[in-house]
């Protein structure tokens, strides 16, 4: 294991139990939290996006303060809808938050999850074309994308402009130079898995997938893992992907652990469906250090990955949230290999 970070889903609710009440609560505490993470030595700050929810709706403001305010950890999404994207102002978002942050900006992409609203795209003002699904949608705005991100020239300049114009087409700017290479594709499948090699992203994969084999869990996405990687090869792409696999993890070293996730945790897969789709759900680990460290050693897909993102319960607020993390990297990471 190479990198372990935390996910954010960035809920808020009003309830006087949460500690992230409001958006502006969400928001402000997602900061704090992956300045604290750096500070423990994390080294990656990812938030879930969702809109139309109580959710971080909006990822390029937040990863900008994020990289503002940090100097070495990594921040990311996991992932942006791409059926909700203007390629050309997401990849203008994108280059500038790279660039504020240093370099450091690591973008999951994917067609995205069962939403709040019917077809919240079309709000947005996209649809598919004539023939096409919501999902073709989504990764013809992802092909744009990587294709502006390259940063070649394509717009034709005007003869009478503004400001000076250097000689040729123009491109989008600011342009930051291999952002290229830190767009990951959230896959929930196999076949979407072989796609994003083919693309030259890296892998994200999420607590769920398609149930393709009725294995385990994290057998079916060792799997797909690999099977992203034979296809990346097949592909020749000249550097090396990355994966990351989700995990809610929490190591119980006190009172408060033992109250909140020592209790009545589901300790198996789980089986639902999601968008007509059988999908499997991958269980949760909560145990004494020692323990949770048997235990996933046992998990073929953290084995198979280089990154391993914690799920974080961010309506318990920061100092908690740090807590979790803290608690991992200091009594369980080192036990998995990590540095």
């Amino acid at each position: 294991m190479k990198k372990i970070g935390f996910l954010s889903f960035g809920h808020w609710t009003p309830s006087p139990h949460s500690a992230a009440r409001t958006a502006s609560d969400a928001l402000l505490q997602s900061i704090d939290l992956a300045v604290a993470a750096e500070e423990l030595g994390a080294d990656g700050a990812y938030f879930r996006v969702h809109h139309f929810a109580n959710q971080l709706g909006a990822p390029f403001p937040l990863l900008s303060a994020v990289g503002a305010k940090t100097e070495r950890i990594e921040i990311g999404t996991g992932v942006v809808d791409m059926r909700y994207v203007n390629p050309l102002a997401f990849v203008e978002d994108a280059g500038a938050t790279d660039l504020i942050s240093g370099g450091r900006l690591q973008l999951g992409i994917s067609r995205g999850s069962p939403e709040q609203v019917i077809d919240g795209w079309r709000y947005f003002g996209f649809e598919p074309a004539a023939g096409e699904s919501d999902a073709d949608m989504a990764r013809a705005h992802t092909a744009t994308t990587l294709e502006f991100l390259k940063g070649e020239g394509f717009a034709q300049p005007s003869p009478r402009p503004m400001f000076p114009n250097p000689p040729g087409l123009l491109r989008l700017e600011p342009f930051s130079e291999g952002l290229r290479e830190r767009i990951w594709w959230g896959a929930g499948s196999n076949a979407t898995a072989r796609w994003a090699a083919k693309q030259g992203m890296n892998l994200m994969s999420s607590t769920l997938k398609d149930d393709e084999t009725g294995e385990p869990f994290h057998v079916q996405q060792a799997k797909q893992i690999r099977t992203f990687r034979e296809e990346w090869t097949e592909a020749g792409h000249e550097h090396e992907p990355r994966v990351s696999v989700s995990r809610s993890i929490f190591a119980l070293v006190n009172d408060t652990d033992r109250a909140y996730f020592g209790v009545n945790r589901e300790k198996s897969d789980q089986v639902g469906m999601i968008d007509n789709t059988r999908s499997v759900f991958g269980r949760s680990y909560a145990a004494e250090p020692d323990a949770l460290i048997d235990e996933l050693w046992r998990d073929e897909a953290v084995a198979e990955a280089d990154t391993l993102l914690l799920t974080v319960p961010n309506q318990l607020g920061v100092e908690y949230n740090a807590h979790v993390i803290e608690s991992i990297l200091l009594h369980v990471a080192p036990g998995l290999g990590w540095r």
